[in-house]
Order: C-alpha cells, then sequence, then structure tokens
C-alpha cells in the first residue's frame, strides 16, 4: 500500500449563486481594495489516503467526493494527490 496527501478544493458551479463571495466583494472597497471582482468561495479539505496506486486513491478520493465531501449538484471538485515518499 501506498499513502498519498490528498488536496480537495470544493468550489460552487459557474452560474451558482455565491451570497458569500458576494458579501466579500462588497466588503472590499471600504477596504481599500479597490477593483476586486468576481469573489468566489469554497472549501479546501487535506487528508491522506491508502491505495495500492494512483488511478485507486485518486478513485476512492472521487467517490467519497461524490458521497460525502461535495454536493454534486451544485459543486465542483479538484483533487490533487501527492505520493508520499
Amino acid at each position: 500500500m501506498r499513502t498519498y496527501d490528498v488536496l480537495v478544493e470544493v468550489s460552487l458551479r459557474p452560474g451558482i449563486a455565491d451570497p458569500q463571495g458576494a458579501t466579500i466583494e462588497r466588503a472590499l472597497p471600504a477596504l481599500g481594495f479597490e477593483g476586486v471582482s468576481g469573489v468566489r468561495v469554497g472549501k479546501a479539505m487535506r487528508f491522506a489516503i491508502e491505495a495500492t496506486d494512483e488511478p485507486a486513491a485518486r478513485g476512492a478520493v472521487e467517490e467519497l467526493c461524490k458521497r460525502f465531501l461535495t454536493n454534486p449538484v451544485i459543486e465542483d471538485a479538484r483533487i490533487e494527490l501527492t505520493e508520499r515518499s
């Protein structure tokens, strides 16, 4: 078995309203940050997983995202795997 460090970045799909991002965007000019637009809020999760190889690890993480970590109707996940030495 090999161990992989995993980073899952979850973001709302294009076209899905992002009220948190809109709130942040509206607040930025008052804080002196002009010209910032298109703010979107997401979440990131880091963990380790054991698998026989990278395709098996990726498949397990994809299933974990689909069943638990994301709402596949409105969210997308980007998965990054790094094998530990």
